[in-house]
């Protein structure tokens, strides 16, 4: 539920409601080790100075 939240919110703020379309980044990573294999990832938006990023 978190995750279609945190979507929806990047997603309203790159419709350009308000100006012109802000795109957003993605990035993901996978990591193993000897407790197990981990996944993770992000989204982010810039425009300007100013950046919104997310992790989980």
């Amino acid at each position: 539920m978190r995750l279609v939240l945190i979507l929806a919110v990047v997603a309203l703020a790159g419709c350009g409601a308000d100006g012109e379309p802000i795109r957003p980044s993605y990035s993901a990573n996978v990591s193993g080790g000897s407790d197990g294999v981990r996944l993770g990832g992000g989204v982010g938006l810039r425009k300007g100075p100013f950046s919104l990023g997310v992790g989980l």
